[in-house]
């Protein structure tokens, strides 16, 4: 069923569909096959998580960017799960042993100023992976109201690649559609895995209902219910960008 929110019912040839009205822990159950939450998980990456939420040790901004450098890697570890292999066989000093090793590296693309440190996470583990920078940000207007923006993107060509996109924020989930629908201008990747340390209920669910799913993967650190009218997460971290680099002046 392409629709998990939905069902259909064939009366005289004609096809009904059915709205069905979930609360959002339900929905995100339905398709949660498309998500993958590491923190759900026992293992070090809460602590990496718990050291960015906390007010106190986020204040260092170095280890504020580290932890964020730790959680790619670990994205990174766990993407490499999904790619495909294959047998090469290493020569040693002693003879040769047979190794599966990826076929292709993954394009990683980032969002910045505040995805700097993820995606270094990734590619110290992606470390022959061709890179993507775009520029999105929230421009807002005299009602506080905003729109996001994306006026620059470098990329290669992704035809026929993996593509990892990483945000520290996955809260309102418009970067995230404009920058995916972006990059689509430069090939079409044959997977897409979108890395966050934080994300909101409402944000993938925006996600959800504005790209195809069939070949994305959002991988998240926590899920938060709240997100404020300002689309700030509750009780989320922060400014992300602000904390890793200094705060930063609007003109």
């Amino acid at each position: 069923m392409s629709h998990p929110e939905s069902f259909f019912r064939k009366d005289f040839g004609f096809v009904h569909r059915f709205e069905l009205k979930l609360p959002n822990f339900v929905r995100i159950n339905l398709y949660s096959s498309m998500i993958r939450n590491l923190g759900e998980s026992n293992s070090i990456f809460n602590q990496f998580v718990a050291e960015l939420r906390d007010a106190e040790i986020q204040t260092d901004r170095m280890r504020f960017r580290r932890n964020l450098e730790r959680l790619g890697e670990i994205f990174a570890y766990e993407i490499s799960k999904e790619l495909e292999y294959r047998p090469v066989e290493v020569i040693t000093p002693l003879g040769v042993a047979e190794i599966k090793l990826p076929v292709a590296q993954p394009v990683l693309a980032t969002i910045l100023r505040a995805g700097l440190p993820l995606h270094q996470g990734l590619l110290n583990y992606f470390d022959k992976a061709d890179n993507a920078f775009i520029t999105a940000y929230r421009k807002y207007d005299k009602n506080e109201d905003f729109e996001i923006r994306v006026e620059y993107i470098s990329s290669p060509d992704v035809t026929g690649k993996t593509l990892i996109l990483s945000d520290p924020m996955l809260a309102s989930g418009a970067s995230i559609v404009k920058t995916v629908r972006g990059m689509l201008a430069y090939g079409k990747p044959t997977h897409i895995h979108v890395v966050s340390a934080l994300a909101s209920t409402e944000g993938l669910d925006y996600v959800k209902r504005n790209l195809s799913l069939r070949n994305i993967t959002i991988w998240v650190g926590a899920i938060d219910d709240e997100l404020t009218a300002q689309a700030y997460i509750v009780p989320g971290l922060g400014d992300a960008g602000d904390l890793a680099f200094g705060r930063k002046s609007d003109f």
